[in-house]
């Protein structure tokens, strides 16, 4: 399994059920109800930026890599 399809939860290691319960409560005391969206949104988008970018930089590699293959032969 590559770093894009590895589950979130196989990311954040060994961790209880009630120490994602905690980690929780203290976001939602940190941020509100209201923040809590508005933060993941912008969470997706920078990951998102980021998965493109990255797809992006290795099409360019792979696309050189190929035409100086081509120009060996």
């Amino acid at each position: 399994m590559n770093a894009d399809t590895t589950p979130l939860f196989l990311l954040l290691g060994n961790l209880s059920t009630g120490e994602l319960i905690l980690i929780f409560a203290v976001v939602l005391l940190l941020f509100g109800a209201k923040r809590i969206p508005e933060l993941a949104r912008g969470l997706g988008k920078g990951i998102r930026e980021f998965k493109d970018a990255s797809s992006g930089i290795r099409k360019e590699i792979e696309k050189e890599t190929e035409t100086r293959s081509e120009n060996r032969s």
